[in-house]
């Protein structure tokens, strides 16, 4: 007896899936008998504000991007933890506040592990670039200068 009345308590959930079914297939249906059907030079090439294409939309991203969007996405979602502990903060009480420090306590660490690995070093290291840089001076100062060095300069008198 259970069994029918949960069953027939489905029906409604039934029909809107059936209905939402339906929608879906009459709007991929409909619009490939009513649209409009030509094939001409023009139809498949790229149109921008009247600029011309200068090359492929399609090229790769260094992986930095997609590592800096991961990073978005955690910090966004910790964000929704935290707002949600300080919107229940006084009925959650000091079990809450101590699950939310420690919840921040190990965002923290995380930050600092990632920073002490490297992770969010996305371009060049500008003391590499300066020690680099100092290297060759001492080296070769006439090189990097654009001056003359004393033994090709010409005496003019």
């Amino acid at each position: 007896m259970r069994e029918t009345e949960s069953l027939a308590s489905l029906w409604p959930l039934l029909v809107y899936a059936g209905g939402v079914v339906l929608l879906v297939a009459v709007m991929l249906i409909v619009p490939y008998f009513l649209g409009e059907r030509h094939k001409e030079t023009a139809t498949d090439t790229v149109y921008e504000s009247g600029i011309n294409e200068t090359g492929d939309a399609r090229f790769k991203f260094p992986v930095h991007f997609y590592i800096l969007a991961m990073f978005f996405v955690i910090f966004d979602l910790e964000v929704v933890f935290i707002v949600a502990w300080a919107i229940n903060a006084k009925a959650l009480g000091w079990a809450g506040y101590i699950a939310i420090a420690t919840f921040i306590g190990l965002l923290v660490a995380v930050l600092i592990y990632e920073w002490k690995i490297g992770a969010l070093d996305f371009g060049p290291s500008g003391k590499k670039i300066l020690k680099r840089y100092h290297e060759r001076f001492k080296s070769e100062p006439y090189k990097i200068t654009g001056e003359r060095s004393p033994e090709n300069k010409t005496l003019t008198t």
